[in-house]
């Protein structure tokens, strides 16, 4: 078959495949063209997800009947006045959006500028059936009709009209985090599902509102302030503390420039500076704004232009890793407030139960009651009455002194009780006590290396040869941990000695630990990843394990440790190390209030 020229209309519909994949990408550049029109409100209406019916209306400059006419002709923009691609300072700029479009949907463009009458032109699935005058205030209406309706094959790989819809409204957020200082209202069939008001002139201020306002108040509650600049790019914004996580990462903010994006750089960077607080599967609620110079970061490298290429990647990634790791440094011990809301709620009688049921005197069959070891009680004598402990009684009137108040108890020599002066505290000291092991072993490997204790007899950890040779291949970095191995045989690796900071512990089985994790994720990891995984592998291992009896004093120093100790709300996995009950929350838990 001879080559051929494609017709214009199935050059349009090709190229708006590229643009256009469903309603949400019709949605978001129209948006964005509001924006750049110098909108101050922008209202947008849906019917059936977007599917059926988008429409944006927008306070902005408006449009002549001219530029309309130039405005659905492929690539014709007015965004590039000096047709500079590396000092982009608008969302639009290839001219691609509306053409698009019209050219698998019906697209009526109603606007009018100051002083110019109103126009109304529409395209229907590339061919214009509407070009006259239309009575309207200034600004500009878009409308978009059975989008891929004569398009099949590309509408039946639409999603469900519930699943169009939420793209549909996370765009819409996105940006509306990105401006604060635009109005947005978002409705579908009718109901209305987001509103906001324009921010005021402090910018700072009005996103930090907005981001509040359209995350909700538990984010704005269990959030913190990050604000860095360096090298002329700055990084702010407000990101969650590590308990406040989800099992997705849907809810990840990223802005540069005002544009939001879904850049893997930036993913990765977020990734880093989370990397010992939480779990692999749970991912950090946060929104960041990045602000770089126009000629640092390159937006035209993805035809729904949200990623990005910066000049300086490592400065970027630096920057993200360093800002979210001070923020976090700086909220200490401090853990979500959600923590104590699901306690209470795993704790409430489920409905239909009676709320306060008498205690049965003797634990049901198979059963065993809670066992309570009280601070000054020797483990052999029966438990005192609750507050009676001596010790920890005399320290009763220091509880205002300390934000983990002063222990009271151990329950099953796992939880560790204690009181504050606004509430109750329970810690789980496994956890707690690897996260301070874990901090221990970073500040010593930043002062110099961790210091090695010497096995009297090397231990040799028998292992498959894939694995010997993985730690083998990491034998120096472990030597800087105070972990001396060498290769003992194709299977088998030797070791002479383990980090002091871990005390006593099991060699083989923190070698084995080891070469799991190495094999599991040292391919797709940083060497500081790496370093945070070993760390927090050997923290594991060294730290005060669920079921050891603690005395008073190791109960407290343990609080005391913890509360100056950075991210000891949560372990190295991302679970919470403590639960705090406020004076209100037992109250309520009782039925007194």
């Amino acid at each position: 078959m001879s080559i051929r020229r494609l017709p214009e209309h199935l050059v349009n519909q090709i190229a708006a495949g590229e643009v256009v994949e469903r309603p949400a990408s019709a949605l978001k550049e129209l948006v964005e063209n509001a924006l750049d029109a110098g909108a101050r409100r922008i209202a947008v209406e849906l019917a059936a997800g977007g599917v059926e019916r988008i429409a944006v209306v927008d306070d902005g400059c408006g449009m002549g009947p001219d530029d309309m006419r130039l405005a659905i002709e492929r690539h014709a923009t007015s965004k590039l006045p000096d047709g500079d691609l590396s000092a982009i300072r608008t969302l639009g700029f290839r001219g691609e959006a509306l053409p698009s479009i019209g050219s698998v949907a019906r697209l009526t463009l109603a606007s009018r500028t100051a002083g110019g009458e109103g126009w109304r032109l529409t395209v229907d699935n590339g061919r214009i059936v509407e070009d006259g005058p239309a009575a309207l205030p200034q600004g500009t209406r878009v409308t978009v009709e059975g989008l891929f309706a004569r398009v099949p094959a590309r509408r039946k790989f639409l999603k469900s009209e519930r699943s169009e819809l939420a793209a549909c409204l996370d765009v819409v957020r996105r940006l509306a985090m990105a401006h604060a200082d635009v109005g947005f209202e978002l409705s579908h069939d009718g109901r209305r599902l987001l509103a906001t008001e324009p921010g005021g002139d402090l910018l700072e201020g009005s996103r930090l509102a907005r981001m509040a306002a359209i995350l909700g108040l538990d984010f704005a509650d269990n959030a913190i302030p990050v604000d860095l600049e360096r090298e002329g790019v700055r990084l702010g914004g407000l990101a969650g503390l590590p308990t406040y996580n989800r099992g997705v990462a849907d809810h990840q903010y990223l802005f540069v420039n005002g544009r939001p994006v879904r850049d893997r750089l930036l993913v990765g960077a977020v990734r880093g500076a989370y990397q010992d607080l939480l779990a692999r599967d749970r991912h950090p609620v946060l929104a960041l704004f990045l602000d770089v110079p126009s000629d640092f970061v390159d937006v035209n490298v993805h035809p729904a232009k949200t990623e990005v290429r910066f000049r300086d990647a490592a400065l970027v990634r630096g920057l993200i890793v360093s800002g979210l790791r001070r923020a976090l440094d700086a909220a200490g011990q401090r853990a979500s407030t959600t923590v104590a809301a699901a306690t209470l709620a795993a704790l409430r009688p489920e409905a239909g139960a009676a709320p306060f049921a008498a205690a049965a005197p003797q634990p049901a069959s198979g059963l065993a009651a809670p066992r309570l070891a009280f601070a000054d009680a020797p483990m052999a004598r029966a438990p005192q009455p609750w507050g009676s402990a001596g010790e920890a009684a005399a320290a009763a009137t220091a509880t205002g002194d300390f934000p983990l108040g002063v222990a009271r108890g151990q329950v099953h020599n796992t939880y560790i009780v204690a009181e504050a002066a606004d509430g109750l505290v329970i810690v789980d000291q496994h956890a707690a006590h690897e996260r301070l092991v874990l901090e221990r072993m970073k500040a010593a490997l930043g002062a110099g290396g961790v210091a090695a204790q010497a096995l009297l007899i090397p231990e040799v950890v028998e292992l498959d040869e894939i694995a010997a040779g993985a730690v083998e291949a990491r034998a120096d970095e472990l030597a800087a941990w105070g972990l001396e191995v060498e290769r003992f045989g194709a299977r088998a690796v030797l070791v002479r000695s383990t980090p002091a900071l871990l005390g006593k512990t099991d060699a083989v089985a923190l070698v084995r630990d080891l070469a799991d994790d190495l094999l599991a994720h040292d391919a797709a990891l940083t060497l500081k990843d790496r370093i945070d995984a070993v760390c927090a592998t050997m923290a594991c291992h060294g730290s005060v394990r669920a079921g050891r009896a603690l005395g008073v004093a190791e109960m407290n120093a343990l609080l005391r440790d913890m509360e100056a100790t950075p991210h000891s709300g949560q372990c190295n996995h991302g679970r919470p190390t403590y639960v705090k009950l406020s004076k209100t929350d037992l109250e309520r838990l009782f039925g007194r209030s």
